[in-house]
C-alpha cells in the first residue's frame, strides 16, 4: 500500500500540553554526580576505527579515542596526543612530537608505533575499509589500497617511541582536520590481534586512550554507557563521571523520556520543531550534512540517463519535503553544506549556485514530466518502478514516505516502492549495489568542500550509485594537487557545478535538527563537520 500523506506522531493539542508541563517541571539533571543520559538516532555500527563509516560510530570514536589533535569549538583545530607539529615548506613532509605518558586502558603506553599500525591497517585491502579514499595523497596510499603496494610502504613512520613522522605526495590543503578524525587515530596492536574478528563488535573487545571508556554494548543492544577514563593523559579535566547512552528513533519517545528526566537531550519531529522552539533548552544543531538521492546506475542501467535523473529531481518539492521533517532543515540548492569553507568573505556554495547549476534543483512540475517522457522515450519505455531505500528511524520513513507521493502524483507513470530497513542492513546494501535508488545523506568529515565532492570520484565506497564523469574527476584530482588556492578553489567549483547539472545525485536538503537540551548541561563541543560531538570538557552545572 502505497503512503500518500505524512500524518504527525503526536498531535498538536497534546504536545502543546506536553510543553506546558515542562515548564513546570522541576529539572533534576543537575543533582547527584556528573552524569548525562544522552541519545543516538540509529545504531551503533562498530568500533572498529579502520571501517567506520557512520556519525553514530564517529560520535563515539571521538570520545573514547584520540589522535593527533582534538577538534575544538567551530573546528578548531588543538594538539592532544601532539604536542609540536613541524611542517616542511612544501606542505609535504610532516613531523609530530608525542606527549609522553599517554597510556591505553590497559596500561601500554601510546605511542607512534600504534599510529603507524592504525593506519597501516585501515589502508589494507585485507581490512576492508570503506574510508580508505581519506588517505590519498600520503605516499603510496592509492597504490596500497589498490593492492599494488605492501602497506608498509605507506607515508608514516615511528621515530622512536615519540616521534611520527609522515610524507605525503603533494600537499594537502586540509591535513590538519584530518589528523582531528577519529579514522586516524592511534590502534592497540596486540588488543587488535588479540581479538581477531570480534574487535570493534562489542565493548570488551577494545581498549580506549580518550577522555572515556565504552561499557556495555554488545554489538546489537540499544543502551551502553560511557565511563571517565582513568588512565587518559588528562583526566583532571574531565568532569563528568558518566554518559549513559541509548538509541531512540521515534522523537516523541525521545521527548517522553527528556520530560520524565531519563534523557539530559532528545531530537524533535516537525510537530516538536513547531511547538516548542520558544521554550527553555530549544537548540538548533546545524550540521554539515546533505541528504540525498543516489541513483544506482550499475543495477538500473535506465538512471544513466541524465534527463530521467533531472525528472525525478524536479518532481522533489524540497521546500514540502523539508517542512514535513521539522528542525531546521535547508533546502539544498549544492551537495556540500553551507557554512563549511568562507572563501574571500563569502560562503563557497555561493560560488557553486548559478542558474545553471540550480535549474534541476527547482521543484517544476511541468519541466520534470517533460523531461520524464523524454526519457522513457529514449529509453524505450512507458513507465517505470522502482525501491526507494532508506533506514528504519523514524524522520527516514517520513522522508521516504514524501518523496514517494510527490514522485508518483508529479510523474504519473511511475511506481515507488518504499522500503525502510535498519541502518546497518541498508548501508550494506547500498555498499553492495543491491538498491534501486537511495536515501541516504552525508556529514562532512572535515571543514571542506572535498569532503562531499570526493564521494562521486570512481574509486570512491560511498558512490553507491557509480556515477563516472570523466570532466568532474579530472577537476577533483587537480585539486588535491594544485598549490594554487585560487586554482583549486576554482576546481571544486567546476566539478560541483557538474556534478548539478548532470544530477550525477539529487540534493535535498541540508539537515539541521532541533533538540530539547537541558539547560544544566554545559560544556558540550558541538561541530557540523567531523565527530559532531566532544564530552571532554561537559559537565552537568550545579
Amino acid at each position: 500500500m502505497k503512503v500518500k500523506k505524512i500524518f504527525a506522531a503526536v498531535s498538536t493539542a497534546a504536545l502543546a500540553a506536553v510543553a506546558l508541563t515542562a515548564c513546570g517541571k522541576k529539572d533534576n539533571s543537575s543533582s547527584g554526580d556528573q552524569a548525562l543520559t544522552w541519545m543516538e538516532k540509529t545504531e551503533l555500527q562498530t568500533m572498529d576505527i579502520s571501517k567506520a563509516t557512520d556519525e553514530t560510530s564517529f560520535n563515539q570514536l571521538n570520545n573514547v579515542y584520540e589522535g593527533l589533535y582534538r577538534l575544538g569549538k567551530n573546528s578548531k583545530v588543538e594538539n592532544a596526543l601532539a604536542t609540536k607539529t613541524v611542517e616542511s615548506k612544501d606542505g609535504k613532509n610532516w613531523t609530530f612530537t608525542l606527549r609522553k605518558g599517554a597510556k591505553w586502558s590497559n596500561g601500554d603506553p601510546v605511542t607512534a608505533k600504534d599510529f603507524v599500525y592504525s593506519w597501516q591497517r585501515t589502508v589494507d585491502p585485507k581490512t576492508g575499509s570503506q574510508y580508505t579514499s581519506l588517505f590519498s595523497g600520503i605516499e603510496n596510499a592509492d597504490e596500497i589500497t589498490k593492492g599494488k603496494k605492501s602497506p608498509s610502504t605507506l607515508g608514516i613512520k615511528a621515530v622512536g617511541d615519540y616521534k611520527l613522522e609522515v610524507k605525503l605526495e603533494h600537499r594537502i590543503p586540509y591535513f590538519k582536520l584530518l589528523m582531528g578524525f577519529p579514522l586516524f587515530f592511534p590502534q592497540n596492536q596486540k588488543t587488535v590481534e588479540k581479538s581477531g574478528s570480534n574487535y570493534g563488535t562489542a565493548s570488551k573487545y577494545q581498549v580506549y586512550n580518550g577522555p572515556f571508556v565504552q561499557k556495555g554494548w554488545t554489538g546489537s543492544n540499544l543502551k551502553w554507557e560511557l565511563v571517565k577514563n582513568d588512565s587518559y593523559w588528562d583526566k583532571k579535566d574531565v568532569k563528568l563521571k558518566s554518559i549513559d547512552y541509548s538509541i531512540q528513533k521515534t522523537p516523541t519517545t525521545a521527548y517522553n523520556l527528556y520530560q520524565s528526566g531519563k534523557l539530559d537531550a532528545a531530537v524533535l519531529d516537525a510537530q516538536g520543531t513547531k511547538q516548542l522552539k520558544n521554550q527553555t533548552g530549544y537548540t538548533i544543531r546545524k550540521k554539515a550534512s546533505t541528504q540525498y538521492l543516489s541513483y544506482n546506475m550499475a543495477k538500473r542501467p535506465e538512471f544513466k540517463n541524465a534527463k530521467l535523473r533531472q525528472a525525478i529531481s524536479m518532481a522533489v518539492d524540497r521546500p514540502a519535503l523539508a517542512n514535513a521533517l521539522g528542525g531546521a532543515n535547508q533546502v539544498a540548492k549544492t551537495l556540500t553544506a553551507p557554512g563549511i569553507v568562507d572563501i574571500k568573505g563569502k560562503d563557497y556554495v555561493d560560488y557553486v549556485e548559478t542558474p545553471k547549476s540550480e535549474a534541476y534543483m527547482k521543484h517544476d512540475t511541468k519541466k520534470a514530466r517533460e523531461l520524464y517522457k523524454e526519457a522513457l522515450k529514449e529509453l524505450g519505455k512507458t513507465s517505470l518502478t522502482f525501491n526507494l531505500l532508506g533506514y528504519d528511524d523514524d524522520a527516514s520513513k517520513k522522508a521516504t514516505e514524501t518523496l514517494q507521493s510527490q514522485l508518483e502524483d508529479t510523474l504519473k507513470d511511475v511506481n515507488v516502492h518504499v522500503q525502510n530497513i535498519p541502518k546497518k542492513t541498508a548501508i550494506d546494501k547500498m555498499v553492495s549495489g543491491n538498491f534501486d535508488v537511495s536515501f541516504s545523506g552525508w556529514s562532512g568529515d572535515f571543514a571542506d568542500p572535498i569532503t562531499f565532492l570526493d564521494l562521486l570520484t570512481p574509486d570512491n565506497a560511498m558512490n553507491f550509485g557509480k556515477w563516472d564523469n570523466e570532466k568532474y574527476n579530472s577537476l577533483l584530482a587537480d585539486s588535491k594537487t594544485t598549490g594554487d588556492v585560487n586554482k583549486r578553489n576554482h576546481d571544486l567549483e567546476d566539478a560541483e557545478k557538474i556534478l548539478l547539472e548532470e544530477q550525477g545525485v539529487s540534493p535535498l536538503f541540508h539537515q539541521q535538527e532541533a533538540w530539547m537540551v537541558k539547560p544544566s548541561v554545559k560544556g558540550v563541543i558541538y561541530n557540523g563537520a567531523g565527530a559532531s560531538y566532544n564530552f571532554k570538557h561537559a559537565y552537568v552545572a550545579k
